[in-house]
């Protein structure tokens, strides 16, 4: 289980998390969701403790440090990979450095996305970067993949089927944290919808139960106004 208990971060003067508190079974697929700037990120990154906050986050009861962190990975459009280094490269060193490393799921990954194995990663398209992101994220072994936006830069078709491979090789004791604004794209994907709003969750749900679809229940959660648009519109047009 991974639990946050009243984290809250500030920057500067600025409250980017008040109070989550967000506990994670193993074996889920949850959706992050939320506006710019809502706290997804900072959430992130104080679980993975690069980032210093208040509150508490603990792994199974002990808190998250030097000696559990590899039960952790994360993948973002940010890039956490050695750009001089190649694909296999990469591996390597994973293989080395986990010992839970996965490495038949990692030759699958990158056959499935037709990634060369021995080229300098900082040659590879901004897509092709992201692509690789996850495929290390994946096949660290880790038990919880925090993933940021990693889908950023990759067309549909390759989202939609890696969609359907990551239910295919997901363990029951693995959990994946997605943020996204794909919100249709994983609706049928994830099991648990979380909603945060000006660093505070203001959603939490199972979708099995949701009466509606997804995007439906983050619009009325965030009380969406459908009509701004035609009234901004409506505004400008008055100025001409």
């Amino acid at each position: 289980m991974l639990e946050l208990k009243n984290v809250q971060k500030k920057y500067g003067s600025k409250e980017a998390l008040r109070g989550v508190d967000l506990a994670l079974p193993r074996g889920e697929i949850v959706g992050l969701f939320g506006e710019n700037g809502a706290g997804k990120t900072t959430l992130m990154k104080c679980i993975l403790r690069l980032i210093r906050f208040r509150g508490e986050i603990t792994l199974d009861g002990e808190p998250v440090s030097h000696r559990n962190i590899t039960k952790i990975s994360f993948a973002t459009s940010e890039h956490s990979f050695f750009p001089d280094l190649t694909a296999n490269a990469h591996r390597d060193f994973y293989a080395a450095h986990f010992d839970t490393y996965l490495d038949r799921r990692f030759q699958s990954l990158m056959d499935f996305f037709a990634l060369p194995r021995d080229k300098a990663l900082k040659v590879f398209s901004t897509g092709q970067k992201n692509q690789f992101e996850v495929i290390l994220a994946l096949s660290q072994g880790a038990d919880y993949i925090l993933m940021d936006e990693p889908f950023a830069g990759n067309d549909v078709f390759n989202r939609e089927d890696f969609y359907k491979v990551l239910l295919g090789l997901l363990t029951e004791r693995e959990t994946v944290l997605l943020s996204t604004h794909l919100i249709e794209e994983v609706s049928g994907f994830i099991g648990r919808a979380v909603l945060l709003r000006d660093g505070v969750i203001i959603g939490d749900t199972q979708t099995e139960e949701l009466p509606g679809s997804l995007l439906d229940y983050v619009k009325t959660t965030y009380h969406y106004r459908a009509d701004r648009v035609a009234k901004t519109i409506e505004e400008m047009e008055g100025e001409t």
